[in-house]
């Protein structure tokens, strides 16, 4: 009886061995606990639903557990604050938005430092905005747009979800380099923004192409131009702003992925192999560019650098703020 109890509870550890996976290796980050992505803003939102996409392909690349933990609020500046002040072992990582470039110009404390606090790992994917207009709007192109502008200064105004917000320096991107003037007209979010374009109170916004398509498709907003340097396989019959005569405003929005500073060159190496394996996977791929998005392909530590220098830019010489 002794001897069928011990082999009992040795066949149930083994079952349960088998049930779990393999045991973590000596290469697993640390030691092979749980990785969690944080998240810089609310659950439904573009950057929660790309962490949901990703999560389970990531979990199978590094052969450990994944979880999406959202900390939204201060425009992703409490999220970054927390994976900052991680431990540097690869178990937590940042999950940002592209207003992670523009938050140092914008904010005059931030509770990091953008330069020293992060370890760059990746860049997911870029997402084109794209100038919509309400559907009654007598422009029909992006040079009516500018004849119109031009003829009237301020005449012409565009929405936002907030000041310092993505569309807002969209519009302030293409006021500087087109040499116009338009109005702008912030919102508390993008939702009643967008719902006061298709309504005809406001009529311009800089819409992210994965939020707007189906708006677009139903014809309740007119596209006029995308904001990237070619043309978005979700729109193929929308011109780039640089073929419709305002060459250099590209304004893509993007997810980085960013580890605290310290991790070792191991780390990185195996966390970025692994989310380069996530966005090449078939599923990902075409969930990305359904939405009119395509996958990084270039340095993500530059990319970010030069994304902070062109905000910055900008946000200085419009004289933008949060308030």
């Amino acid at each position: 009886m002794h001897i069928r109890h011990i082999n009992r509870r040795a066949f149930l550890a083994a079952s349960a061995a088998s049930f779990a996976g393999p045991a973590f290796s000596a290469g697993d980050l640390a030691g092979g606990k749980t990785v969690s992505l944080v998240v810089s803003y609310p659950a439904g939102g573009g950057a929660d639903a790309m962490a949901r996409l990703i999560a389970p392909k990531l979990s199978d690349a590094l052969g450990q557990p994944v979880i999406v933990e959202n900390k939204p609020g201060g425009s992703g500046t409490i999220a970054a604050g927390q994976v900052a002040r991680a431990v540097p072992d690869g178990a937590t990582l940042l999950l940002d938005a592209s207003s992670f470039a523009v938050n140092p110009a914008l904010f005059q404390k931030l509770p990091y430092d953008s330069d020293k606090s992060f370890t760059a790992i990746a860049v997911l994917a870029q997402f084109p905005n794209v100038l919509v207009c309400t559907p009654s709007f007598e422009a029909k192109s992006v040079a009516d747009v500018l004849k119109l502008a031009r003829a009237k200064p301020g005449a012409i105004a565009y929405a936002s979800s907030g000041n310092g917000s993505a569309q807002h320096l969209a519009g302030a991107l293409f006021e500087q380099i087109a040499k116009v003037q338009l109005t702008h007209v912030p919102y508390r979010g993008g939702g009643p923004a967008l719902n006061d374009v298709m309504g005809g109170q406001v009529p311009l916004f800089f819409a992210n192409v994965a939020s707007s398509l189906g708006m677009i498709q139903a014809g309740r907003l007119r596209p006029l131009a995308v904001t990237a340097k070619t043309r978005c396989r979700a729109l193929p019959g929308v011109p780039t702003m640089a073929e419709a005569g305002v060459s250099g405003h590209e304004v893509l929005e993007w997810n980085p992925i960013l580890a605290p500073a310290g991790v070792t060159p191991a780390v990185r190496d195996k966390l970025a192999t692994a989310f380069a394996k996530v966005m090449s996977d078939p599923e990902v791929l075409g969930r990305v560019r359904a939405l009119g998005g395509e996958v990084f392909s270039g340095n993500p530590a530059q990319f970010l650098k030069s994304e902070r220098t062109l905000w910055a830019g900008v946000i200085k010489e419009r004289g933008i703020t949060r308030d």
